[in-house]
């Protein structure tokens, strides 16, 4: 059986006790301090470490059951699942998604320019001749383990996007603090392999499977206002959905 890694507990935090545990669980997985096939102690144990009550730690244990990181097995324990992220599919950012499951994520800007678009981009984004866009890629890391290389196409006349903003948050909550909405989102995910640039950027290898997306949103009024195309790591993130009859 793994010992539990080191997990602050602030009770002095408004952020509930047992949010903290499932953030700090998260985190150990995501790190790699808790590996694939890793059992955890008990929950009685847990709570005696952590000087939490049994209640809490098994409403933090059931929230991970229920997000597929950990598995009850009857006579056998808790034991964990998989260390890669898991995406639902919804009209979120990454950055959001990572910060709402816990996870503490960085970027990497490799390029932001403004530039006249393509005749690609400029179809996919209905923009005029005299239209100008943001061009950015960038890498997205999750507790400094590079997860997705993107690249993203916004129209200028969004307002002042700044290479600091991109680096500090994620794209659309830069959008979205220049008064951007987002209503729908047309997406596409695929599989790809690694080339040389994306395996240098994502730490993997010549030729690894890569989750392909290509996404391009529009506000409340119908207008284009950003169109990206990224690459994920496929060892560390699945996307995920629920289907119903």
């Amino acid at each position: 059986m793994t010992s539990l890694p080191p997990i602050t507990i602030d009770r002095n935090s408004p952020v509930p006790l047992y949010h903290q545990l499932i953030a700090g669980i998260r985190n150990a997985i995501s790190e790699g301090a808790l590996s694939a096939g890793s059992m955890l102690p008990n929950e009685l144990d847990i709570a005696k470490t952590l000087h939490l009550s049994r209640p809490t730690v098994r409403k933090a244990m059931d929230e991970l059951v229920r997000s597929g990181l950990l598995v009850r097995k009857r006579g056998v324990g808790t034991q964990v699942v998989s260390n890669e992220i898991r995406r639902p599919l919804s009209l979120s950012s990454l950055y959001d998604d990572l910060t709402l499951s816990g996870i503490s994520p960085s970027t990497r800007v490799l390029t932001f320019e403004t530039i006249a678009p393509s005749p690609v981009i400029a179809e996919e984004l209905r923009l005029s001749e005299e239209e100008t866009v943001y061009h950015i890629r960038r890498v997205r890391y999750e507790n400094k383990t590079p997860l997705a290389l993107m690249e993203n196409w916004v129209p200028t006349s969004i307002g002042n996007i700044t290479q600091a903003m991109l680096e500090k948050t994620g794209l659309y909550e830069s959008m979205r603090s220049l008064g951007a909405t987002f209503s729908v989102g047309h997406q596409k995910i695929g599989a790809t392999i690694a080339d040389a640039e994306q395996a240098e950027h994502l730490k993997t290898t010549l030729g690894a499977p890569l989750v392909s997306m290509k996404r391009t949103i529009m506000n409340d009024v119908g207008t284009r206002i950003e169109t990206g195309s990224h690459v994920y790591r496929a060892d560390l993130y699945t996307f995920e959905m629920t289907l119903s009859q």
